[in-house]
């Protein structure tokens, strides 16, 4: 996938945060340390850094959501989280965002903290973190 096509579905799957553009998707691929993975009409961009792994989005077309993508790239991350030698993993997930979170936490994800107001005036983030 291009960043364009990224940002593309990107714009599909989120409006709150707001999606991201091309050119933040191509600044972030250009980073040594992050990683695009894909899978049909999905995508998860993640990166690690010393000893932890950071899920910067995941987004799945509407149309094949509850089809196992999610779920199939989460995995995906953390084995490559893994083999780049991570320890743990995070990511912080809209607090009101119940589809997402039943897919974290089927997966072993837990709640380490939360960041108020964190998108937005009333939308706290919940930040996620699983052992590696």
């Amino acid at each position: 996938m291009t960043p364009d096509d990224l940002a593309a579905l990107h714009a599909r799957c989120f409006t709150v945060p707001r999606p991201w553009n091309a050119d933040e998707f191509a600044e972030l691929l250009a980073s040594p340390r992050c990683f695009l993975l894909t899978r049909g009409a999905g995508f998860l961009l993640a990166r690690v850094i010393a000893d932890e792994a950071e899920l910067l989005t995941l987004a799945v077309a509407p149309e094949h959501r509850r089809d196992g993508l999610g779920r199939a790239l989460t995995a995906e991350f953390a084995a490559t989280s893994r083999r780049m030698q991570a320890c743990e993993a995070f990511l912080e997930v809209a607090a009101d965002n119940d589809a997402a979170k039943a897919l974290y936490l089927a997966q072993g994800w837990r709640i380490a903290g939360r960041r108020p107001r964190y998108y937005g005036p009333t939308t706290d983030a919940l930040i996620l973190r699983l052992g590696l």
